[in-house]
């Protein structure tokens, strides 16, 4: 996990080392972050939605890309997948309690980006929206 600066093991492994490409966090960087990952993340903050519910919600993602976000967020213990037995086949989807963590997270981003986009736009040179 490359230089710790002087930090214990014991707490470098807790934090984790973003900076240092062989660590295992940047994995889950990438799924949180990702253009889906967050409005996947910020969707089920309202509640628990099918995956059509969701794909509508989340404007312009492919089935196979909200499945595979889905996985990633699923695999990372951020989103619970409920499938039930029943013709045609039911699943939902919600956050897990450190998925509401995360999602939070990446809301306050989400906020930011939105109060702050004509300031973004201007030094795009683009007109505001």
């Amino acid at each position: 996990m490359g230089d710790n600066g002087g930090a214990s093991l014991s707490a470098q492994l807790r934090r984790g080392d973003l900076l240092d490409p062989a660590c295992p966090s940047r994995e889950a960087l990438k799924h949180v972050t990702s253009r889906w990952g967050v409005l996947t993340l910020m969707v089920l903050r309202d509640g628990t939605l099918r995956f059509s519910e969701l794909r509508r919600r989340v404007g312009g993602v492919s089935e196979r890309m909200l499945a595979q976000t889905l996985r990633w967020l699923e695999d990372d213990g951020l989103v619970a997948r409920r499938s039930y037995p029943v013709v045609p086949p039911h699943v939902e989807y919600s956050l897990t309690p450190l998925g509401e963590e995360a999602a939070a997270r990446v809301a306050a981003l989400a906020d930011w980006i939105e109060t702050n986009l004509p300031r973004i736009l201007a030094a795009q040179g683009e007109p505001a929206a």
